[in-house]
């Protein structure tokens, strides 16, 4: 007979099989889709994770001051909002002499799960800024090659949580102060090591507080805007907490129980998305 533990353990393995099974189910449904949801005014629906949108827009493969990376990915699609904030971030790069910004995803035409990747970026207000602010791309439009083979670069020294200089420069500072005092911004997820460099280097610190420290990120940072005023059945993250964050949460994140977290021993819950997602999904 088997092990009464064994046949417990089994159980949860294959129930996590399942609801793997299943999600990768559900995010073929929305990765098949190429075209937005047309008429009507921008909707993001749900929460970040577990949402759609209806009337997204696509965000051009260039435009002042930015470009667009990954074309083959299909992930340049979000709310107005997000197309409005990347375009005035990228002028922003221009008139601060920044260099060009490299967008990597967003999300897909009606947003949803993905097969692979992300698990948020589902409503439309979600997108990935590489940190490399590219001056070979500043005075001419990338091959479609090189948007597909460049990798972002991490701003951390190899295997370590300190920063690279060589990766590293005022440039990012600057950027992302930008993007954190634009008002629609909710918050800004980057690596732990550079939310410390921000604190320990930054003169003024009142917009340091929407930048979140967060697992990885260390290539990149990912901002995340509020629900839109007009998105009724958007679902918006907690508060921030106050302060600039440059505390004791902030050495957490260099703890042991940091660095290596816990791996559940459940299979996370199946994905449920807001029901009115699948009139998105059909329409």
């Amino acid at each position: 007979m088997l092990d009464s533990k064994v046949i417990f353990f089994t159980g949860i393995l294959l129930s996590g099989l399942l609801s793997e099974c299943i999600a990768a189910s559900e995010a073929q449904k929305w990765a098949r889709v190429i075209q937005p949801t047309t008429g009507g005014i921008a909707q993001s629906i749900g929460n970040y994770n577990a949402g759609c949108i209806s009337g997204a827009v696509s965000v051009a493969a260039d435009g002042a001051g930015y470009q667009m990376m990954r074309l083959l990915r299909k992930r340049s699609f979000g709310h107005p909002d997000l197309k409005q904030f990347i375009e005035k971030l990228g002028q922003t790069a221009v008139r601060q002499h920044l260099g060009t910004l490299l967008i990597g995803d967003l999300g897909q035409p009606r947003g949803g799960p993905t097969l692979s990747g992300h698990r948020s970026h589902q409503t439309g207000l979600d997108v990935d800024i590489w940190f490399l602010l590219s001056k070979q791309a500043a005075s001419r439009t990338l091959a479609f090659n090189e948007r597909e083979t460049w990798g972002a670069p991490s701003v951390l020294a190899a295997h370590s949580d300190v920063i690279d200089y060589k990766q590293w420069s005022l440039a990012n500072e600057k950027v992302l102060e930008a993007a954190a005092r634009m008002p629609e911004v909710d918050r800004i997820f980057v690596n732990p090591s550079v939310k410390r460099e921000l604190c320990i280097r930054s003169s003024s610190r009142d917009w340091l507080r929407k930048i979140r420290p967060w697992w990885k990120h260390d290539d990149h940072f990912h901002v995340r805007l509020k629900c839109p005023k007009n998105s009724q059945y958007c679902q918006g993250q907690e508060a921030l907490p106050q302060g600039d964050g440059c505390d004791a949460s902030l050495a957490w994140w260099f703890s042991e129980e940091a660095r290596h977290p816990k791996v559940p021993q459940l299979p996370p819950k199946p994905l449920s998305l807001p029901v009115l997602c699948d009139s998105v999904l059909k329409d």
